[in-house]
């Protein structure tokens, strides 16, 4: 069935109650002791996700949940609500406020609502199939990108990368920079970084090893902006994907990145020809 309004206003009210939870934590002394196992960024984490579900249970019962604290409530509707209520936990514990509240609304396996909350900056992006992006209510469009050469690449971290993916990325971000190596990728930033190319601040984001609940909620956001969101192969993503996420904000740069990232592929046929994806 279609995104009703009902539903956007349901992942908006998620959000609320989300930030609500996690203000009070935020670069709270305490916040940076990863280990223990209450520590203020786990209990952020959990009791985020609790305030979201407790609202789900009461008005959703029928839908499924996947959340990254709470597991997988399995549901009736053919719908799931997929939430990860600090993604950027690296982030958090550092105070830097570049980490979000993701919720998605996947129907038969296909992201159709997407959610970023920035609840330190209150800055949300909401993406909803077949309507344009938003970000604090206003329209938010990706920008053009006329070459790869000169494009800016974004990515968390290559240290969270699967084995074999490395090269593949290095090949993208030495196409990107072209003349210009020193100005290489921006790093850090989790979820933000796709909020920031559906506002048209970045060109490419380029990650691997993601969970569903970490790239759901950023399909609806980036397409209904104008970008491309795939895997390394180019395929759109659904709950199948296996975590190998890119998103393009000019839709016209896509061959083009696929191409740099199999570059070394092709160039090498070195051992990690299997990883070529």
């Amino acid at each position: 069935m279609p995104v009703r309004p009902a539903d956007i206003a349901l992942a908006h009210r998620l959000a609320d109650a989300a930030g609500a939870v996690i203000r009070p934590y935020f670069r709270q002394p305490a916040g940076v002791e990863m280990k223990a196992d209450l520590s203020p960024v786990t209990r952020a984490d959990r009791e985020a996700e609790e305030a979201m579900r407790r609202i789900l249970d009461a008005e959703r019962s029928g839908d499924g949940i996947v959340g990254e604290e709470h597991g997988i409530k399995e549901g009736v509707t053919g719908r799931q609500w997929i939430l990860d209520p600090i993604d950027g936990t690296r982030s958090f514990t550092v105070g830097r406020a570049i980490f979000g509240t993701l919720i998605a609304l996947v129907e038969d396996g296909w992201p159709v609502l997407g959610v970023i909350d920035q609840p330190v900056q209150r800055e949300r992006w909401v993406g909803v199939a077949g309507r344009a992006t938003e970000f604090n209510g206003a329209p938010a469009r990706t920008r053009a990108c006329p070459a790869l050469e000169g494009a800016i690449v974004a990515t968390t971290s290559p240290h969270l990368f699967g084995e074999g993916d490395v090269p593949h990325y290095m090949a993208l971000i030495a196409a990107a920079s072209g003349g210009a190596p020193r100005q290489g990728p921006v790093y850090g930033g989790d979820c933000y970084n796709y909020g920031l190319l559906a506002s048209g601040h970045l060109d490419v984001v380029c990650e691997s090893g993601l969970q569903l609940y970490d790239f759901a909620a950023l399909a609806p956001i980036v397409e209904g902006a104008g970008g491309r969101m795939c895997d390394w192969n180019g395929d759109p993503l659904t709950a199948a994907s296996e975590g190998h996420v890119l998103a393009i904000g000019d839709p016209a740069r896509t061959d083009d990145v696929l191409e740099a990232l199999h570059q070394q592929h092709h160039d090498h046929h070195d051992h990690h020809d299997h990883h070529g994806r």
